[in-house]
């Protein structure tokens, strides 16, 4: 089965899938700047109808609840996330280390500066799901679906075990984010830690 092609804008990490942006996606991704710039308690339909200079009403059209609302951001942010991968493994000549660190430090870089509201929201929703269990499977099963695409890219490394060494890397990825925007660094290495695990992580 063929993937879709998302394609991502760099300026607000907005995507099309095959090139064609919907009323629906247009929401959840004004959905996702409102929580990534002002926080859960502001993710209202109405919020997310001006955030995406749409006629109020809009947001209820396609989500008729909040709890709806905020189950569409969790499988958009996926989706996003998805094709972020995606294009790091279009960059990466199989099997070279110093290339992945490269390629992940820079995405990394980019989602702490211009995709700053896509970080913010996956971590708000996240500490949401500590206390809501249906939204905490759904992260379950988002994670399961980036690791189908993740998981390749670490076995090319020559990883003896891809499903845990990603589940490290992911870790180490959500923490780095986490870190940097919460407390800004002027001299952000994320590359230095990458290449720590790996090389603990990969046969020498």
């Amino acid at each position: 089965m063929t993937a879709p092609y998302y394609s991502c804008s760099r300026r607000d990490y907005t995507c099309s899938v095959n090139g064609v942006t919907d009323r629906r996606q247009q929401l959840l991704d004004a959905a996702i700047r409102v929580l990534g710039t002002r926080g859960l308690r502001q993710l209202t339909h109405r919020a997310v109808d001006a955030e995406a200079g749409l006629p109020e009403g809009s947001t209820s059209n396609q989500f008729r609840t909040r709890d709806a609302l905020v189950a569409g951001v969790f499988g958009r942010l996926v989706e996003v996330e998805t094709a972020a991968w995606g294009r790091l493994a279009g960059q990466l000549p199989p099997g070279d280390v110093d290339a992945f660190v490269a390629v992940l430090g820079g995405l990394i870089r980019e989602l702490t500066t211009g995709g700053r509201a896509i970080v913010l929201a996956r971590h708000a929703l996240f500490i949401e799901a500590a206390v809501h269990p249906e939204l905490r499977r759904e992260i379950g099963a988002g994670r399961e679906r980036l690791a189908r695409w993740g998981m390749p890219l670490v076995a090319a490394l020559g990883s003896p075990d891809p499903p845990a060494h990603f589940r490290m890397l992911l870790s180490l990825v959500d923490g780095l984010l986490g870190n940097q925007l919460a407390y800004p660094e002027e001299d952000f290495d994320p590359e230095t830690a990458i290449s720590a695990l790996l090389r603990g992580l990969l046969p020498r």
